[in-house]
């Protein structure tokens, strides 16, 4: 037991990390750009920097940067302590099937690991649930948060059936648990015009493909790294 915690915090603290640092770079500034459009002020960001206007007075200036940096630190530090917390319960997770497995794990396989975990809970439920933005016309939360489960759940409970059981059966009830969620389809809305222009939703999607997938392999390769590491014959 002492292996896994030890394994999972290493690993997910700094995967948390470099989850931080890939968001900061890509993903936050779209977010940014989408805020801009969900509070209905797009038009006139789109022409001016964020810099008050030449009429605001000297002393209204001064405030609002203060203020600007106040709220952007506080930003990155919520973003951080969710990206690590995060990192370190999805790396509790992928340790602990390691550990069941029996298999052993090292960097290598830890990796791979990694990847199927990015296959359950981002590739599958991505099918159906693309990344939002904020300003985006989206379906009830509930509904969309019990979509995901049951989809992340039944791709787990597929890769589970594709690599550790044998015969053709359970390979079919694999690739049946995999069709289900998107064959049922995910709650939407009525479709209707959002904010967002569609180009920036579609960078935000990309975005978030690519700095979730590194994610998980470096989740998974330190996890495997630091559970081998552990091991009581290292």
């Amino acid at each position: 037991m002492q292996r896994i915690v030890m394994a999972a915090l290493l690993a997910g603290a700094l995967a948390g990390l470099a989850a931080f640092a890939l968001h900061l770079w890509q993903t936050t500034p779209l977010i940014l750009h989408a805020e801009v459009y969900e509070d209905g002020s797009a038009p006139a960001a789109a022409g001016h920097s964020h810099a008050p206007a030449p009429s605001a007075p000297a002393a209204q200036a001064q405030k609002a940067e203060p203020e600007k940096i106040t709220d952007d630190l506080g930003r990155h530090v919520l973003t951080l302590l969710a990206d690590v917390v995060i990192a370190v319960g999805f790396g509790f997770l992928l340790v602990g099937a390691m550990a069941l497995s029996g298999r052993g794990a090292d960097w290598r396989r830890g990796i791979v690991w990694g990847l199927c975990g990015y296959a359950a809970f981002y590739v599958a439920p991505s099918l159906g649930l693309a990344p939002e933005l904020p300003g985006m016309v989206a379906a009830e939360l509930g509904a969309r948060q019990a979509w995901w489960l049951g989809t992340a759940a039944a791709a787990v409970v597929a890769l589970g059936l594709i690599f550790f059981t044998q015969g053709a059966l359970w390979k079919v009830l694999a690739a049946l648990l995999l069709v289900a969620p998107q064959a049922i389809g995910a709650p939407h809305p009525v479709m209707e015009a959002g904010n967002v222009p569609a180009e920036l939703a579609a960078q935000f999607a990309t975005a978030s493909l690519v700095v979730t997938g590194l994610f998980w392999m470096v989740l998974g390769g330190l996890g495997g790294y630091f559970y081998q590491r552990f091991a009581p014959n290292a």
